[in-house]
């Protein structure tokens, strides 16, 4: 908590009310505590996500142990073995690579449902009293206005706040007040389920954790979530632009079992019966993702991007949640040193959440990059392996997966913000 200080309450609007926006308002509430007055506006009639299974690494759950709510969150997950993935070979099922995880006794990865998930994360905030929740709230337009922000909404209600946190996904509203970028589709398409892990004969010796058969232009993903008890399914398909015809990003595009069982065609007897339980109509969604911007604050610092609204990636690392919770740590801990900080009120709020963008905008950029190459590597599309068979990809791909993770997951990004003071420090900029 900051020191005794004699500043006013910082008046926080946090837009969008998913997994980001909501652990952020928890970091904030944490690293602040009553220097914050925190609203999250979500601009669905409820707060509620819809999609399936999503993975929080262990650089991620870290974080939410640092700010009180990991063990919480462990109750719901599912459970792994000390393996993050093993990827097979999409026809017999034999091993490419398999990825262990940095898993330690306390901190372990959470693959959650992403509803279970959201509603914990709501309930806590509740719980601990750390911020209201508003939802119907669509946010329209930000004018500046002195030291605050003005927030017009579509239903005609505006709030006013020192500070703007744009956590309003890919296709944010925030985001487009200062740039006029679009969506950029991946070249993949995927198909979703959620199947009870009881209708599957011992789960075939994989016991607890994730498991990939990969394939050229293809793969198929399965991991564990709520307590071991579902089965997430995301199966990726390359499909060119021109062949989409009206899919858009949707979450509520559906598509056809058969159509998923003639793309994985010839895939090995596993996947063949896992399709079969998957339902008839399973969701189809269309993989965007975002150009980099070479900025996340905007107005003098009373306005930043977070989460996807800031570096939406594509899934294939299992990172976008976790680069979202590593961002509201990030700005928490920024804005407590703001409240300990003895710089002019005139600039102090801008040079603190710099330093939030100073450590998070490279390394948030980096996992970006790196997610839309990985799938490229899954479906040997990568370079030299574009033109050769399967079988003679697959030490290219053991090579290039092995130890892919491993910055994502131990970098220290405490210790990455502690130098970012320091270096703003030296050159006098705090």
């Amino acid at each position: 908590m900051p020191a005794a200080i004699n500043r006013p309450p910082l008046r926080v609007a946090i837009i969008g009310g998913g997994i980001g926006g909501l652990c952020t308002a928890l970091s904030l509430h944490y690293h602040c505590g009553s220097h914050v007055d925190i609203d999250v506006y979500e601009q669905a009639p409820q707060y509620k996500e819809i999609g399936a299974g999503v993975g929080i690494g262990v650089n991620a759950a870290k974080l939410l142990h640092k700010i009180g709510i990991g063990e919480t969150v462990s109750k719901i997950s599912g459970k792994r073995s000390g393996i993050w993935i093993t990827f097979r070979k999409f026809d017999d099922g034999t091993d490419v690579v398999t990825v262990p995880s940095v898993d330690t006794d306390q901190i372990k990865q959470l693959p959650v449902h992403r509803a279970e998930f959201l509603d914990l994360l709501v309930d806590i905030v509740k719980q601990k009293d750390a911020a209201r929740l508003h939802t119907n709230k669509r946010c329209r337009k930000l004018t500046e206005q002195g030291d605050e922000v003005f927030i017009g909404f579509e239903d005609g209600t505006t709030a006013t706040a020192n500070l703007v946190v744009g956590c309003d996904g890919i296709h944010s509203a925030v985001r487009a007040q200062f740039t006029s970028d679009n969506p950029d589709y991946s070249g993949r398409i995927a198909y979703r389920g959620l199947v009870p892990i009881s209708e599957i004969e011992d789960w075939w010796g994989f016991e607890t954790y994730s498991v990939t058969w990969l394939g050229k232009n293809r793969h198929f993903l399965c991991f564990p979530i709520s307590r071991n008890k579902t089965l997430n399914i995301v199966a990726f398909v390359a499909e060119k632009e021109e062949n989409l015809g009206d899919l858009r990003e949707s979450w509520t595009a559906v598509g056809k079992k058969d159509d998923v069982f003639e793309a994985f065609k010839g895939f090995e007897e596993r996947v063949q019966k896992v399709i079969q339980l998957m339902p008839e109509q399973p969701s189809k969604w269309l993989i965007n993702d975002r150009k980099p911007l070479d900025q996340w604050v905007y107005l003098g610092g009373k306005a930043v991007l977070l989460g996807d609204a800031a570096h939406a990636m594509t899934p294939h690392q299992g990172a976008g949640a976790g680069q979202a919770i590593e961002d509201g740590y990030i700005l928490g801990r920024a804005l407590q040193d703001y409240f300990r900080s003895s710089s002019s009120e005139k600039d102090s709020l801008e040079s603190w959440a710099r330093v939030y963008q100073d450590v998070r905008l490279p390394r948030a950029q980096k996992v970006q990059r790196t997610s839309r190459d990985a799938v490229e590597v899954y479906q040997a599309q990568a370079d030299i392996m574009k033109d050769l068979p399967f079988d003679q990809c697959v030490p290219e791909i053991h090579k290039r997966v092995i130890d892919r993770m491993r910055w994502v997951w131990t970098d220290d990004i405490d210790a990455e913000y502690d130098q970012a003071v320091k270096r703003r420090k030296d050159l006098g900029k705090l």
